[in-house]
């Protein structure tokens, strides 16, 4: 990862970007020696969602319409 001060950023951001681009290395933009931002080359988002991905994720109830009944209710107070 390169290091870059913001002042040569701003002279050379075209330059900069291009080499990014390019060598697919990112920069880091500082400013007095702090870290500002990071400069990545972009990579496009995956093309289509993949199904079921969550499906682990999901707790399926049996019966989620009749009510719990008078002593479930009294019990979750």
């Amino acid at each position: 990862m390169k290091v870059m001060a913001v002042s040569a950023f701003k002279a050379h951001a075209l330059q900069a970007v291009d080499r990014v681009a390019k060598s697919r290395e990112s920069l880091v933009v500082t400013k007095r020696g702090k870290a500002l931002v990071r400069v990545v080359p972009y990579q496009p988002a995956s093309s289509a969602p993949v199904p079921g991905k969550l499906a682990e994720a999901l707790a399926f109830e049996k019966d989620i319409v009749s009510p719990l009944g008078a002593a479930l209710w009294e019990a979750s107070r």
